[in-house]
């Protein structure tokens, strides 16, 4: 390998782990402290953070690391019934961690648009039950949508001149996995239609549910300043806006790694010019970026989790 070669997988190395030890933690924390509350169930905002926290675990765990081996020059291949095997989970999980950001994004939305705010147990647990059903749905879904990789994926040895790269499943040859398709026509649609549904649409729908997030923050801001004194009202509304900062900036953080993958993807598949092995570099990043940065961004803006693991690292 060459020195610059190194120097890159040494900083990929170190944004994959940091991002499986981030998802680890995060989930590690929000389960130790559910068995020490009393009704011992997760609240709902922490519910979609372990399956955001999983999916990216999971993606982190056969996708991202893999390609770090790689980049140390182990060639790896898998069989042809292992690869549609492992481009089915690639899909999949990358797909379920897009639109549980969504989730998680639209879920803060819609509690900070409430006019009346309720915050019982009743409320929190049918909160819980929509939740497992969204998320359920969530799974599903991208599941059934991720079935083609079983039929249109086979696998290569040595080297390898790819015509199509799908955004959902990876930016090279992993493992020796490809897809191939019966004619470019049928991959241009597949690809076009994964570009559209599962980035470009969580994309859009989270900006949109930002600026919404923005406009209640500023409502129920004036709404606080303006009235009468409600102290437990204003602390429930104290908590949400918190929490809603933290959210953003996940959000945030996802549009920005996502958006450049997209584009050098894109690039690649339409023009495929001088600027491509470049683009496909800083893809190759920012597709890791995001699973990397968001425990973080989770652990520091969550109160519960930065004071959960404030008080492991100093026992």
């Amino acid at each position: 390998m060459s020195k610059v070669l190194t120097v890159e997988a040494i900083l990929f190395g170190v944004l994959v782990f940091s991002g499986i030890l981030g998802n680890i933690l995060v989930i590690y924390v929000v389960f130790q402290s559910v068995t020490k509350t009393p009704p011992r169930r997760l609240p709902p905002s922490d519910l979609i953070l372990v399956h955001l926290s999983l999916a990216n675990l999971l993606s982190s765990l056969f996708r991202t690391v893999p390609i770090f081996v790689s980049d140390l020059g182990l060639d790896l291949y898998l069989s042809s019934g292992w690869c549609r095997v492992f481009m089915l989970l690639w899909v999949w999980w990358r797909a379920v961690g897009c639109w549980v950001t969504l989730t998680l994004s639209a879920f803060q939305c819609t509690t900070l648009r409430r006019q009346n705010v309720a915050f019982g147990p009743l409320t929190v647990q049918r909160e819980r039950r929509r939740l497992w059903i969204v998320l359920g749905v969530v799974w599903g879904a991208n599941l059934a949508f991720s079935v083609p990789a079983l039929v249109y994926s086979t696998h290569v040895k040595g080297n390898a001149t790819v015509e199509l790269m799908v955004i959902s499943s990876t930016t090279r040859p992993l493992l020796g996995c490809v897809w191939e398709f019966p004619s470019e026509e049928q991959g241009t649609v597949f690809a076009s239609t994964s570009l559209a549904v599962n980035e470009v649409l969580p994309l859009v729908l989270m900006v949109c549910t930002n600026v919404a997030t923005l406009h209640a923050l500023a409502k129920h801001i004036r709404a606080v300043a303006s009235g009468g004194t409600h102290t437990e009202l204003d602390k429930h509304l104290s908590s949400e806006r918190k929490a809603a900062q933290v959210i953003m900036s996940l959000v945030l953080l996802f549009v920005v790694c996502w958006v450049l993958q997209v584009a050098a993807v894109t690039y690649y598949n339409h023009n495929r010019g001088h600027h491509a092995e470049g683009l496909l570099t800083v893809s190759h990043f920012s597709s890791s970026l995001f699973v990397g940065f968001s425990p973080l961004v989770v652990a520091l803006g969550h109160g519960k989790l930065r004071r959960k693991i404030m008080s492991m690292m100093l026992g």
